[in-house]
């Protein structure tokens, strides 16, 4: 399959300080995002390499249909081998810069190597001309926003931007990578966070990557029917699940539904449900858009979900975009803070200063577990925040991530999955999402595949897991949102119109069982193994709600997963979740 003439793929050595420009491979194209990061890293990097060192790899990879008409369609995958798990990682994001690169023709950006004096800062300037690094050193430790509005001062007003904050500069496993969103404000509220891969981005020297692809029209797609079915499938969309509670305002929305299922975690988990839940309900955002504006938007060029919520302080100025589910309940009411104004203002904090919320929230939590902080002690929990940015010890804990602060403090109750803190979806109640933490990849990552179907048969649990995981493989790399809700049918469609050439059944369910094979191949060659998956003992042995749920699931029967079972029409419906 070939695809569009001239699709390149540009590559980084901050060793040499040089860039070059190569063709797009054929036999790639159908590897986008999720799946080509998978493939880069497990052909060009040392799986045993130091995550900080100049032999780890830092990936953007746009998804396939990235830049095209295809709505919702324009995410990018950061990936590279996480300094937070020690394994491979995909962090998915949005925002304009995947659109970009991918409508300049560019697949891919690969950067390797670490510039000789490490307290020298970098960017890499990306065009229709080309790609140039040019010296970033007055931009050195600014937090993220500030970064944005002084970036804005000198490039043109279509050009978008990735960075990271003080966090990634600093080398923390909790770092994330910033995206920003829409054409109009361009924010850097769009953030690649889990995994630790804004460690990765500032081991390469490398402060910010600006994309600027002007007014460049969307790819062309090969058979003008392309364009017909993304018109059908925004129409259908709009109409039908577009006008649902979460969809219309946001993963905040589902607060109340997650509390009810015993999933949403209270004071480092010992608890499924929180006392406060109607004060961190996603609805009150809702409530004060009229009073204080902000209100929900798109934080892409041709989104139509449009579930990112823009949150106003009491003086109706912005304070934070995107304050989402995962965020409200980690740092919510998993550190027992009852407001959800005072988790907008952690978020904020941590977009700022470029780490993940759901890693934060568990480092805090687990910290005032410990007796280092009163659980519910807002102020306490920002004062915190503002110490990652200032590189204090307690700050560096932090933000390193759940299990560095629970190591220092000796603490028995560590949330954590391959080094990774888990989500807000708990795997007590939750056994196939469960099964997804021990199995992914990318360790305890919801995004990875989550399966929302509390008290099903164990056996069940393991399939179901297993047939999400291969459907959010296919769709991180295509591009497509997570929240657009496409199925495998709907994604290869969308393929074949594109690229003029069908693609069948077979073919795409094979994508993403061979994009998992190639991110397990890697993990296995890093040294993972049976005993990291495993989950951590607090989840067997603190029950939650009136059934005292625990896991306890056999992890003999979980590794089935590692052995594909037979294809059935049902992984076909299956959506992402």
């Amino acid at each position: 399959m070939t695809g569009p003439s001239g699709d390149q793929l540009i590559r980084v050595d901050m060793t040499e300080h040089t860039v070059s420009i190569e063709p797009y491979p054929d036999e790639w194209q159908l590897l986008g995002g999720r799946a080509l990061s998978a493939r880069i890293l497990l052909e060009e990097c040392d799986p045993k390499c130091d995550p900080l060192g100049p032999n780890n790899l830092l990936v953007l990879a746009p998804g396939v249909l990235a830049g095209t008409a295809a709505p919702t369609s324009g995410r990018l995958s950061v990936g590279g081998k996480s300094p937070l798990t020690g394994g491979i990682k995909e962090a998915n994001v949005g925002g304009n810069p995947g659109q970009d690169l991918m409508k300049l023709g560019y697949r891919g950006i690969v950067v390797k190597g670490q510039p000789a004096d490490p307290e020298s800062r970098h960017a890499l300037e990306v065009t229709a001309d080309g790609a140039r690094l040019v010296p970033a050193d007055e931009h050195k430790s600014k937090w993220n926003y500030a970064l944005i509005e002084d970036l804005a001062k000198s490039y043109s007003k279509t050009a978008s931007f990735i960075s990271v904050g003080p966090a990634g500069e600093m080398q923390l496993t909790g770092a994330s990578v910033a995206c920003t969103d829409d054409e109009q404000e361009r924010r850097p509220a769009r953030h690649a966070g889990r995994g630790g891969l804004g460690a990765v981005m500032g081991s390469k020297g490398l402060k910010y990557v600006s994309v600027d692809a002007e007014k460049r029209p969307a790819r062309k797609p090969a058979k003008k029917e392309f364009l017909a079915l993304g018109k059908k499938y925004t129409k259908t969309y709009i109409a039908g699940p577009g006008e649902e509670l979460f969809p219309k305002w946001g993963t905040s929305a589902i607060v109340e539904e997650a509390n009810q299922l015993y999933t949403f975690p209270y004071q480092n988990r010992v608890e499924g449900r929180s006392p406060d839940v109607h004060t961190l309900d996603g609805m009150r955002i809702v409530e004060s858009f009229d009073e204080r504006g902000g209100g929900m938007h798109n934080c892409m060029t041709g989104c139509i979900v449009r579930c990112s919520n823009i949150v106003h302080d009491a003086e109706g100025n912005y304070k934070t975009s995107a304050l989402e589910f995962e965020t409200l309940t980690l740092l919510g009411s998993n550190c027992g803070i009852a407001s959800w104004e005072d988790v907008a203002d952690l978020d904020r904090l941590c977009d700022e200063i470029g780490i993940d919320t759901i890693e934060t929230g568990a480092a805090l939590a687990v910290y005032m577990d410990s007796g280092g902080l009163e659980f519910g002690d807002a102020e306490g929990a920002k004062r915190v925040l503002r110490e990652i940015a200032e590189g204090t010890e307690l700050g560096r804990a932090i933000g390193d991530g759940a299990l560095a602060i629970g190591r220092k403090r000796k603490h028995h109750r560590i949330p954590t999955l391959k080094g990774q803190a888990i989500p807000a979806w708990d795997p007590r109640p939750l056994k196939a999402a469960g099964v997804t933490y021990c199995t992914s990849p990318m360790g305890a990552d919801h995004t990875a595949g989550l399966i929302v179907e509390p008290g099903q048969p164990y056996e069940e649990a393991v399939r179901a897991s297993q047939e999400s995981q291969i459907v959010n493989a296919v769709v991180d790399s295509s591009g497509f949102c997570q929240f657009l809700m496409t199925n495998l049918d709907e994604v290869r469609d969308f393929y074949s119109h594109f690229y003029g050439e069908e693609v069948g059944r077979e073919q795409i369910a094979d994508l993403g069982w061979q994009c998992l094979e190639d991110e397990w191949e890697f993990n296995r060659r890093a040294g993972f193994g049976p005993d990291d998956d495993l989950m951590p003992d607090c989840m067997k042995q603190d029950p939650i709600g009136p059934t005292k749920l625990v896991w306890d699931l056999d992890p003999d029967l979980v590794s089935q997963i590692y052995k594909r079972f037979d294809a059935r029409d049902e992984l076909f419906e299956l959506r992402p979740g």
